[in-house]
């Protein structure tokens, strides 16, 4: 099947919602705006990763309050990182008969068997912010995520020029087998594919986190104190390892943002702040409030309206230089 890539802008554009009733059990995430119809209330189960990252708590909110406004009776759940608890969450939505179900999945491999299910009970399923490997791909209705490549690439290609062409990076990954750490590091590898001077001397996972991105980036620096190679930067796959490893690097007794250049992917408010304090050099931007399409597309897809198989988010690169200006407008 021919994929169609479409902006979500263009989805936004073409889909028109339908009208779901106020849900007063518990289980409903609210109301949108008091008046009845006599439509069925729409019952959609979301499968979120976690809460790993300031992204993925914007992600958790969009949803939910875009459920909350739309009277949409949300089932949530939270899968601490392990798809094993994703899988079961969504046999229990399969169980209880939803009319939808939104996964944000771990890793890309693993999900015939479940999404299968799915099929057979006749329950969309709508991917957002990252893609399955499936053999095939009727399994899922559609997908909305940013271009992973593509933000490799503008991290790249930014560091690249900041470098003038010349140095040694370190790379902090997310998850293994997860589509945005494969994605954000092959960009990443085709952006300094131009530039042989510059080198990727060390790359391990810091997945996702805060903690384990501090964790990895002291190791780096031990192995350059020891008498390895100096390190000029360091490239995180988000902001959250990025604001781990700026902790790193000043605790190692270094000016994070002058003696180790940083760059990373993401564009939360916390990386803006870190911009403005000169200690983050640059983060792509890739936007978490997904909910408005995601609901879109539910409704479409409920509705029996075509919908692309995926839809592409826009997203913009920041550094320093813009950081003061534009960090009052930032919404996550």
């Amino acid at each position: 099947m021919r994929k169609k890539i479409l902006t979500v802008a263009a989805v936004l554009a073409g889909v028109l919602g339908l009208t779901a009733v106020r849900c007063d059990s518990a289980e409903s995430a609210g109301t949108s705006g008091g008046k009845r119809s006599d439509r069925k209330t729409i019952t959609v189960g979301f499968s979120q990763i976690g809460a790993e990252s300031g992204w993925r708590t914007a992600e958790t909110k969009s949803i939910r309050s875009e459920a909350a406004r739309r009277g949409v009776n949300l089932k949530f759940s939270d899968a601490q990182q392990k798809q094993e608890n994703q899988i079961k969450a969504l046999g229990a939505f399969i169980a209880q008969k939803v009319d939808a179900i939104i996964l944000a999945p771990v890793v890309e491999a693993g999900w015939e068997p479940i999404l299968k299910q799915a099929k057979a009970a006749k329950i969309p399923v709508i991917l957002v912010d990252r893609g399955v490997n499936v053999s095939d791909d009727s399994l899922y209705t559609t997908l909305i995520a940013s271009d992973f490549v593509a933000e490799g690439k503008m991290a790249g290609e930014w560091l690249a020029g900041k470098l003038n062409g010349q140095g040694n990076v370190v790379e902090l990954q997310g998850t293994p087998g997860a589509a945005p750490a494969i994605d954000r590091k092959k960009g990443f590898a085709e952006a300094l594919e131009k530039h042989p001077n510059i080198k990727i001397i060390k790359s391990q996972t810091g997945e996702f986190t805060r903690a384990k991105g501090k964790e990895v980036m002291e190791a780096f620096l031990k192995g350059a104190q020891g008498g390895g190679t100096k390190i000029d930067a360091a490239y995180a796959h988000n902001d959250d390892m990025a604001l781990g490893a700026i902790q790193a690097i000043e605790e190692a007794g270094l000016k994070s943002g002058s003696d180790v250049l940083v760059v990373s992917i993401d564009g939360i408010k916390p990386a803006f702040e870190a911009m403005v304090a000169g200690k983050l050099n640059c983060t792509v931007e890739c936007n978490p409030l997904l909910g408005p399409a995601a609901f879109d597309a539910v409704e479409a897809v409920l509705a029996g309206r075509p919908l692309p198989k995926k839809s592409v988010v826009r997203d913009r690169i920041f550094d320093q230089s813009v950081a003061k200006e534009v960090i009052g407008s930032r919404e996550y």
